[in-house]
């Protein structure tokens, strides 16, 4: 198995959190121990003085053991904008990324690790998040909100995952419109198009029921 994983995906609001924790659980059932991090996050609400995002704090919460906040979310933004926008004025640092990553796979076996946004979503001027992933070097989960549309953006974004040169390990579809007609038939239909696993399907909730979530996913 893995030291780590990257989930990306196919645009922003498309399920990427619920899928992190998810595969988390999972893992943590499988035996190991796992942590999560999510290294760039804008949309921060200030707690006990600090930036704190919703999503990061999920994901700290759902770590074998204690880890600092500072090391799950190294840059933390309050506008909820992309990254590069709201954090002109302290901009990611790649080196400093991989540092706090290097870090949290000296406690645990496993490191999930959240992108933010899509795989080319900017994190500073210069680098985006496909570059993160390659200073990285961890293999790449892709989750795909099941709409429409979706099959477009799944195979664009698999496309760009591919010409980079780094592994992508599956691909997980999270059921994020409940109108949806033919759901089935459009997860069917990137199952044979996508040249990688199918690591779960994650239905349609209000709320998350992680318990729930991480019996849809395996790895």
């Amino acid at each position: 198995m893995e030291k780590g994983y990257f989930i990306t995906g196919t645009d922003t609001n498309v399920g990427k959190t619920w899928a992190t924790v998810a595969l988390m659980r999972y893992l943590k059932s499988q035996g190991k121990s796992v942590v999560g991090m999510k290294p760039v996050a804008a949309g921060c609400l200030m707690q006990d003085g600090q930036l704190r995002n919703e999503d990061a704090l999920l994901i700290q919460e759902n770590a074998s053991l204690p880890v600092d906040y500072d090391v799950i979310n190294p840059y933390a933004y309050e506008l909820p904008v992309s990254p590069h926008i709201a954090g002109v004025n302290n901009p990611a640092k790649l080196d400093l990324l991989v540092a706090k990553f290097e870090q949290l796979k000296t406690l645990a076996d496993i490191v999930v690790v959240e992108g933010a946004g899509g795989w080319y979503s900017p994190l500073n001027e210069r680098e985006d998040n496909s570059d993160l992933a390659t200073a990285l070097g961890l293999p790449v989960i892709m989750v795909v909100a099941i709409r429409l549309g979706c099959i477009n953006h799944a195979k664009l974004t698999y496309q760009a995952i591919m010409q980079s040169g780094i592994t992508c390990a599956g691909w997980i579809a999270a059921c994020t419109d409940p109108e949806l007609l033919s759901r089935d038939e459009n997860i069917l239909t990137l199952t044979n198009a996508l040249g990688v696993p199918l690591l779960g399907v994650l239905p349609y909730r209000k709320a998350p029921d992680f318990k729930f979530l991480s019996e849809k996913v395996k790895i």
